[in-house]
């Protein structure tokens, strides 16, 4: 069987909707949604509706800070984009759509999988993982062999052996990665539908649990249209959009 690990939607319709597409096309029989659903993006109720019948088949699906945010009010760290994203967010979303979000559990298990979408020591607190530090420290408070998670945006593998030796590996999409038996490991995906590493193409990750190989993915897809949708949407920040556009830019 095949996971798909997808993290940090942010209300990216197209974005989505090709990483979807991809996943099928590569196998993916099962789905694990890390969190942030909303926030930035223009079709926070198409993404929100689309990830609730995702669960309804049986996929996995975790909170994440901006989903609170959205559901409880916004956090006083977050920026002001952030901040007026999440106020258009909640006038964008219905009772049912806002209590879908305040409801989503902070994390989930699965067999020997821990997911979660900041971290296993503080799920709630939503430190990041910036580093190794931060990963040890998360792979340290679960018995899980496999944690997931997201909220960082950009892919990242990190691994602990049974002697106490910490490793970290950048990978590179399409490559197969065995992820050895007597070690434990932390993946983050990368974004979905706010990538944050100079790439615009859409991230995730997919884990074969027969063979034990995780290979991370990067799916094009219309920047434009996304950007365009953005332009469109009345109340959110006008830089949101040019921040999809300058990533295109990045990534070429």
């Amino acid at each position: 069987m095949k996971t798909a690990l997808i993290s940090d939607l942010h209300a990216n319709r197209q974005a989505l909707e090709a990483v979807l597409e991809n996943a099928r096309q590569q196998g993916a029989g099962h789905f694990a949604f890390l969190g942030d659903y909303v926030g930035y993006g223009s079709d926070p109720g198409w993404v929100v509706d689309r990830v609730r019948e995702l669960r309804e088949d049986g996929a996995i699906v975790v909170a994440g800070n901006h989903d609170l945010a959205v559901a409880n009010g916004p956090r006083p760290t977050m920026n002001d984009d952030a901040r007026a994203a999440i106020e258009w967010t909640r006038s964008h979303l219905d009772a049912a759509q806002l209590r879908f979000l305040a409801t989503l559990p902070m994390s989930d298990e699965e067999d020997d999988c821990l997911y979660v979408h900041a971290n296993a020591f503080d799920p709630s607190g939503f430190a990041y993982v910036q580093g190794r530090l931060e990963a040890m420290r998360s792979l340290h408070a679960t018995e899980c062999r496999y944690t997931f998670c997201g909220h960082m945006h950009e892919p990242m593998l990190y691994h602990l052996s049974g002697t106490g030796k910490a490793g970290d590996f950048k990978p590179q999409p399409g490559m197969p990665i065995p992820l050895l038996p007597n070690r434990q490991w932390l993946v983050i995906p990368g974004a979905c539908g706010q990538p944050r590493d100079g790439n615009p193409a859409a991230a995730y990750a997919l884990f074969d649990h027969d063979s034990e190989e995780l290979t991370f993915q990067r799916v094009p897809y219309d920047v434009d249209a996304a950007a365009a949708a953005l332009r469109r949407a009345q109340g959110l920040p006008a830089d949101l959009a040019e921040r999809l556009a300058q990533r295109l830019i990045a990534g070429r």
